[in-house]
């Protein structure tokens, strides 16, 4: 198995030709969502620490992920050689990892899913949502901390 360390920031995708945004080929689709395959990331601040993730197919599908680092610095999910494969990964620096976001009505009720993170080949632009051996990450963490 090998760990995943999330670089912070996240690196810049570059577009590709004359696109505006880098595209993302879902190699896993994510949990719910098997028809979409093509969604293009952005960045939703200069940092790049939050993203916006749409679906190419359906652009009223969209998420907001960003890299766990900033709120839990000890994240690093452990993946098989059969992820790594899947997503064209020969070295853990080739992958990014993703947690999906839920907003709340405050920013003190945001939750991020850190059980099932998407992982990106910033080379390959291949992505997918995957689910940790792991169990012990929870699927709703607090992105701050209750007052």
């Amino acid at each position: 198995m090998t760990d995943l360390e999330t670089p912070m920031p996240l690196p810049l995708l570059e577009p590709v030709a004359d696109e505006d945004i880098p595209t993302l080929d879902m190699v896993q689709p994510l949990v719910g969502f098997p028809e979409r395959r093509h969604f293009a990331l952005a960045r939703l601040d200069e940092l790049g620490v939050i993203c916006d993730l749409r679906s190419l197919d359906d652009p009223d599908l969209r998420f907001v992920v960003m890299p766990p680092a900033p709120f839990c610095e000890d994240y690093a999910p452990e993946i098989d050689d059969t992820v790594a494969d899947e997503l064209g990964a020969t070295d853990p620096s080739d992958l990014i990892a993703l947690v999906v976001v839920t907003l709340g009505d405050t920013p003190t009720d945001a939750t991020a899913n850190l059980l099932a993170p998407v992982l990106v080949n910033h080379r390959t632009r291949r992505a997918g949502q995957y689910v940790l051996d792991d169990a012990d990450w929870p699927l709703r963490a607090p992105l701050l901390a209750h007052a």
